[in-house]
C-alpha cells in the first residue's frame, strides 16, 4: 500500500514514472460552533496512468472529503494536489473549475446529469465547459457506453444502470487524464454494477489514472490497489 502519512519525500510520491495525481499531506477540518471535525489529517496519495485505485473505509473515513479535494471540488486546509503536473488546490474557484473540465472527470453516485437535458446535452454541457465542441467524441462515447438509443432521453426516463453510463459519458467527455467516481455504483445491483466497473476498467486501460472510494466487494476485486482510510488517516 502507498498511500502514506509523513513527508512527501518519504511518501516517495514525485519519484515515480507515470504518475498524473500527487496529493501531499492533506488536512480538512470544518468547523461548526465549538465543534471541529478533522476530515482528513495528512493524507498523502498518488495514481498512475492505466491504475485503478479503490479508497476504501467506513462512513465517515474521509473518503467523499478526499475525492473532493483532489477534484478541486473543495479545497484543503493544507497541503497540495497536483494533477498531470498542474496544481489544482488553493486556487480560485475559477481556476479550478477550468483544470477540472480539462483534466479531471467526476462521477458521482447520483447528481451527475443535469436533469432538464437530454443525455446527448448533458455530455454536450461538459465539453463545453472544458471550451470544447466535439459530437464525434460524443457519439462515440455514447455508442461505446451502449446508450446510442438513449442520446435524446430525459434522466428521469433512464434506469439506474443507464444513469450510471450516462454519468460515466459525461465524466468521461473530454478524454480526462483522470478519473475520480465516489460510490459510482452504490445505487445498482450485482446485475448492473458489472458492466459499469467494466466501462471503468476499459477506461483505465486507455491510460487514464482511476480513483474510486467504495464499499462494493467488486471495487476491491477490480482494483490494482485498495488504500483503506480511517479517521481521515490511512489504516
Amino acid at each position: 500500500m502507498t498511500l502514506e502519512t509523513g513527508t512527501p519525500a518519504a511518501a516517495g510520491v514525485t519519484s515515480e514514472p507515470g504518475v498524473l495525481l500527487q496529493a501531499e499531506e492533506l488536512y480538512r477540518f470544518y468547523r461548526s460552533g465549538e465543534e471541529e471535525t478533522r476530515a482528513l489529517r495528512g493524507v498523502t496519495f498518488h495514481a498512475s496512468a492505466g491504475e485503478v485505485v479503490a479508497v476504501c473505509g467506513p462512513s465517515g473515513s474521509g473518503k467523499s472529503t478526499l475525492l473532493a479535494c483532489l477534484a478541486g471540488l473543495d479545497d484543503p486546509d493544507g497541503g497540495t494536489v497536483r494533477v498531470d503536473g498542474h496544481r489544482i488546490s488553493h486556487r480560485p474557484e475559477a481556476e479550478r473549475a477550468a483544470l477540472r473540465a480539462r483534466l479531471v472527470g467526476v462521477l458521482l453516485q447520483s447528481g451527475n446529469l443535469v436533469e432538464h437535458l437530454t443525455v446527448a446535452a448533458n455530455v454536450d454541457l461538459a465539453q463545453r465547459l472544458a471550451g470544447r465542441r466535439d459530437p464525434r467524441r460524443r457519439d462515440s462515447l455514447l455508442d461505446s457506453l451502449g446508450l446510442s438509443g438513449r442520446a435524446g432521453a430525459w434522466p428521469s426516463g433512464l434506469s439506474g444502470g443507464e444513469a450510471a453510463r450516462a454519468g460515466l459519458a459525461v465524466a468521461l467527455a473530454n478524454r480526462p487524464a483522470l478519473l475520480l467516481a465516489d460510490e459510482p455504483t452504490g445505487e445498482l445491483d450485482q446485475h448492473t454494477e458489472a458492466p459499469v466497473l467494466r466501462l471503468i476498467r476499459h477506461q483505465a486501460d486507455e491510460r487514464t489514472a482511476v480513483v474510486i472510494a467504495s464499499h462494493s466487494p467488486a471495487v476491491r476485486r477490480l482494483a490494482d490497489r485498495v488504500v483503506e482510510l480511517k479517521d481521515g488517516r490511512t489504516a
